[in-house]
């Protein structure tokens, strides 16, 4: 994808994969790469953050003779997901105004 994306969207688009199922680390990367262009490097940090913000906890699981970190949403991020979810919606809501036309910084 041509837009590139920042941290708070990546934030965003983790808290959503992980808000009907938990998953690890390399499944979540790869769902993102679906719509942006990241690294892992870059996407192991924001894990760290969320789940230092209380928005996301782990724990690991064998898979495969080894073991796996999986991601969860808590309460907390939930309520987080929610308010991006609305931040979002109205971030959406202006930019499509403003590629139709109808919004201006010198119209009323």
């Amino acid at each position: 994808m041509y837009f590139p994306v920042s941290a708070t969207l990546i934030e965003f688009l983790i808290l959503s994969i992980l808000k009907d199922q938990d998953s690890y680390g390399y499944d979540i990367s790869q769902t993102i790469k679906l719509v942006a262009n990241i690294k892992e490097s870059t996407l192991y940090p924001i894990l760290k953050k969320l789940e230092k913000s209380g928005y996301l906890k782990t724990y690991s699981q064998e898979h495969q003779g080894r073991q796996r970190k999986y991601y969860q949403l808590t309460q907390e991020g939930h309520s987080h997901l929610a308010f991006l979810a609305g931040e979002w919606q109205s971030y959406k809501e202006n930019l499509d105004a403003i590629i139709e036309g109808s919004l201006r910084h010198d119209k009323n």
